[in-house]
């Protein structure tokens, strides 16, 4: 139990429960696994409140390639009373050919699940890229009876359009740059880490629609390469294999063939060095850097590094991902509840705001915690406590 609460947390999963989260009542916990329509395994522990407790009403949460079945939610809202399901998508830890219309399928099959278990009412929980997800899944099949957003992006496309590097002059090769589009020149604004940088907000305007015309050429790349195999497809099947084995041969192995994309230098959002653009109460730098996103902008790993066209175009992509908010939660109508915490280094206030602007629900409620980060350590509590409260004037109690 003590490591499940995260006494020896690994690095970099900041959504893992803390010591201090865990629930001073004893709340169960049961291993699922579950196989979806199209044969792909989903895994996830279910939390459920104290013995004797009869939960009525499931939260329901997960993200594209984390394992939220270890989320800090999950035991504060089992205390609370609820049957709560935090599940890995079949994407878990590798999102390179990650589908969110796959992973819709997965949310899916997570909620009929805990309806087939006797949940009278499942409420979708996205956190992070959990949120995006989650509001793509009720909008495609109404699954959820309600929608919670906690440090919600507007989408994993959307916060790629803001964090990926224009300055790459040649996708082959990491070093390329574009001097006068560099965030990390000094002719620029830039200044070594930890001194704050200055961005022109006539630069900052170009460097914002560079990003965007960076996303379109990687886009245009992997759509010819979908095309590509698509059109292989085609004259493959247009082949008889008995009588013409070679011809079928070369032209199924182009149909089958999968590109990568590998994207190079991914971390590069002049807010993070400029606390005057969108100003809240973040500080300088990223979760994602180390500490320093220059060199995690260049350093191994990172986020989308290697993705297959299809996957690229399904997650990271600003232009062609369908998992986007401002489309997605006009179509939400159930209860939405949008907890934002105002220190977030990735989500900016007003990009919260906007979320709860394009919200389509009537019963909308927002919250700004305030001083809060990303992974909200040191305001969980709270906030679950706002989420349970949220919880329980609207559906059926425990």
């Amino acid at each position: 139990m003590p490591d499940a609460l995260g006494a020896h947390r690994p690095l970099g999963l900041g959504y893992w429960p803390l010591p201090e989260d865990a629930p001073s009542l004893a709340i169960g916990r049961e291993p699922i696994r579950l196989v979806t329509p199209d044969r792909a395994l989903v895994r996830g522990i279910f939390w459920t409140p104290p013995a004797g407790v009869r939960w009525k009403t499931a939260v329901v949460l997960s993200h594209p390639r984390g394992d939220f079945s270890v989320h800090y939610a999950c035991p504060l809202l089992a205390a609370a009373g609820y049957g709560v399901f935090g599940f890995a998508t079949r994407y878990l830890n590798n999102d390179t050919d990650c589908l969110h219309e796959s992973c819709v399928v997965d949310v899916g099959t997570a909620v009929a699940e805990m309806r087939r278990r006797g949940a009278q009412a499942v409420v979708l929980l996205g956190n992070s890229g959990g949120g995006s997800l989650m509001a793509l899944a009720q909008k495609e099949t109404r699954c959820g009876d309600g929608w919670i957003g906690v440090a919600a992006h507007p989408g994993e496309g959307v916060f790629m359009g803001q964090v990926i590097d224009p300055s790459v002059a040649d996708e082959s090769d990491p070093h390329s740059v574009v001097p006068e589009l560099d965030m990390y020149n000094p002719e620029n604004g830039w200044r070594p880490w930890p001194e704050p940088c200055r961005y022109e907000r006539a630069w900052l305007t170009r460097y914002r629609a560079a990003q965007l015309e960076r996303i379109a050429r990687l886009d245009a790349m992997a759509k010819q390469s979908l095309e590509q195999a698509h059109d292989a497809g085609a004259k493959a099947r247009a082949l008889e294999k008995a009588t013409d084995a070679k011809g079928w041969r070369y032209w199924r192995q182009r149909a089958v063939h999968t590109r990568y994309l590998t994207i190079y230098r991914t971390l590069a959002d002049p807010a993070y060095l400029d606390l005057s653009i969108d100003p809240d109460d973040r500080p300088m730098g990223s979760l994602f850097a180390f500490p320093d996103p220059l060199d995690a902008n260049y350093g191994r790993g990172g986020l989308a590094r290697v993705m297959t066209a299809r996957g690229w175009l399904s997650t990271w992509s600003a232009l062609s991902s369908p998992a986007r908010l401002a489309d997605t939660l006009p179509h939400v109508k159930v209860p939405t509840l949008i907890l934002h915490p105002t220190a977030d280094t990735e989500i900016r206030t007003r990009q919260a705001r906007e979320i709860r602007d394009r919200a389509g629900s009537t019963d909308l409620t927002y919250h700004e915690l305030k001083a809060a980060p990303h992974y909200l350590e040191g305001k969980r509590r709270e906030a679950m406590e706002l989420v349970a409260s949220w919880l329980e004037q609207r559906f059926p109690k425990p």
